[in-house]
């Protein structure tokens, strides 16, 4: 088996290294993994990440770099299969550290299946364990707020090649931020892909511990997922993906509930937030965001799509 992992990346250098590193000491020997290759596709980033690739090539002897105009991870992913030459795909992100058994795993996880059932219509789906601990991310414990109900979520899949190019790959009308992986998951679970899980195959998610300044973008996103969730719900008009994007009456009225109408909001948690990040409780803080984020976000998708005169069904 020759695995291919695509990792598009936008200016993120520091944690980039930590995620190459983790893919140059792989152990494959005696597993399916026969030969791999990581193929970094740049994202137009700005912070001197494909200089830096040239200048540590040796480091890194099984990455390839590709480098595009800024364009989004949909279109990264999908330049980054076109140069691939292995007949697995391997999908992570730019900040996620994995094990050393990480591609063994995948492929013994999607061999296996092949061989019970004749065919190569599966995916693999490993285990992401979130983490703000820079130094060493693999030191985090597995949390219950960890679990993904996702179908197909491209921060650590693993995918016959020729089943993922009959799907159409990546939709690179999701330039924004959000749902082009859910959106292609639903073509899969059209061709009757089937999900395995693969909890052996464990990456590690980092990103920084929230901070204030934060808060900003964070706002920006929930805006901009509203109209990828939108762009998402036309191309699958079902109550599936309506759930999925939270385009629902209820998820309108559950958030309003939970955020009493409004009142709270990001700027009325703000001293609280404070008080707990000071204590280095970011989790908790984060958590409590979530609250005006998904109305924020429900929100704008609503009002997307009464500008779009798009209808929401009452379930």
């Amino acid at each position: 088996m020759f695995v291919s992992v695509v990792i598009p990346t936008y200016n993120r250098r520091p944690i980039l290294e930590k995620c190459l590193l983790a893919l140059e000491h792989q152990q494959t020997s005696g597993t399916p993994v026969e030969r791999y290759e990581v193929v970094v596709v740049d994202d137009g980033s700005t912070d001197g990440t494909p200089s830096w690739l040239r200048q540590n090539a040796d480091r890194f002897a099984h990455v390839r770099l590709i480098e595009q105009v800024h364009g989004g991870p949909a279109e990264g992913r999908n330049r980054g299969v076109d140069h691939a030459h292995g007949d697995v795909i391997v999908f992570i992100d730019s900040d996620l550290v994995v094990t050393p058994e990480f591609l063994a795993k995948h492929a013994e996880a999607l061999q296996h299946s092949w061989k019970r059932t004749g065919d190569r219509l599966c995916f693999t789906y490993g285990a992401v364990i979130n983490t703000t601990n820079f130094e060493e991310p693999t030191k985090e414990r597995h949390k219950l707020r960890d679990l993904s109900w996702a179908y197909f979520a491209t921060g650590n899949v693993a995918i016959d090649r020729s089943v993922l190019q009959r799907s159409g790959l990546f939709d690179t009308g999701f330039r924004l931020y959000g749902w082009e992986d859910l959106e292609l998951g639903e073509r899969l679970r059209r061709m009757k892909v089937r999900l395995i899980k693969c909890p052996e195959a464990v990456g590690y998610h980092w990103h920084p511990a929230l901070s204030m300044d934060q808060i900003p973008r964070l706002i920006e996103v929930e805006g901009e997922r509203a109209r990828m969730g939108l762009l998402f719900y036309r191309k699958h008009p079902t109550r599936r993906v309506r759930f999925i994007i939270q385009f629902t009456w209820l998820h309108r009225i559950l958030w309003e509930l939970l955020t009493l109408g409004g009142l709270i909001n990001e700027q009325t948690l703000r001293p609280l937030l404070r008080w707990l990040l000071r204590r280095g409780f970011s989790g908790a803080a984060m958590e409590l965001l979530r609250l005006p984020l998904n109305r924020i976000g429900v929100r704008a998708m609503f009002r997307e799509a009464r500008r779009d005169g798009l209808h929401c069904p009452a379930f």
